[in-house]
């Protein structure tokens, strides 16, 4: 019984484990301790809300880079075989590479930002959220008369700026302009 505890205790692949779970909760620890106390500090709503999303970015980052670390002798070996699973991997998750790399496109070319009002694949609304694969817009119109939220939300893969034009109605210009119908009889 002895024997077989120190086995597992002394194999090389659990010490590996378990440094990559105590790396993980070591990262993400101080993530939360950063945004509990410091990103709490800043006053504008839309600046909190990115610079909380860029610190999730790079706790899966350092995530991905500590498991890379550790395990870097194994990946040696893989190096043929993950190049021809990533092609065929590309190949069929070609719309998902497609909508990170309109994500990309949206946060550096500034199409549209969060509370912006666009119209994207037939969609007008506010934009909710810009996630990495699909942004969220709450719809308005279509249904109800007018510029009224229907109440829907929806989702939009990302990859849609490369496929149809992006009508931003607030960009630039901070107003929107409506049309007010009045029936004289």
């Amino acid at each position: 019984m002895e024997e077989q505890i120190q086995r597992y205790l002394f194999n090389p692949t659990v010490g590996k484990i378990a440094a990559i779970l105590i790396g993980i909760a070591i990262i993400w620890s101080i993530i939360k301790v950063f945004q509990r106390n410091f990103f709490s500090k800043i006053k504008n709503p839309d600046n909190r809300y990115r610079t909380k999303k860029f610190s999730n970015f790079i706790g899966y980052f350092l995530t991905i880079l500590l498991i890379t670390i550790v395990f870097n002798e194994k990946l040696g070996n893989l190096t043929v075989a993950l190049g021809v699973a990533g092609a065929g991997i590309a190949f069929a998750l070609q719309e998902v590479i497609a909508s990170f790399v309109g994500w990309l496109a949206i946060l550096f070319g500034n199409f549209y930002n969060t509370g912006d009002r666009v119209q994207l694949g037939g969609i007008k609304g506010d934009v909710m959220d810009i996630g990495v694969f699909r942004t969220t817009i709450m719809a308005i119109g279509q249904w109800v008369d007018g510029n009224l939220y229907t109440g829907r939300i929806v989702l939009i893969a990302n990859s849609f700026v490369f496929k149809e034009p992006v009508f931003n109605y607030s960009g630039d210009f901070p107003f929107l302009w409506d049309e007010i119908k009045l029936p004289i009889q």
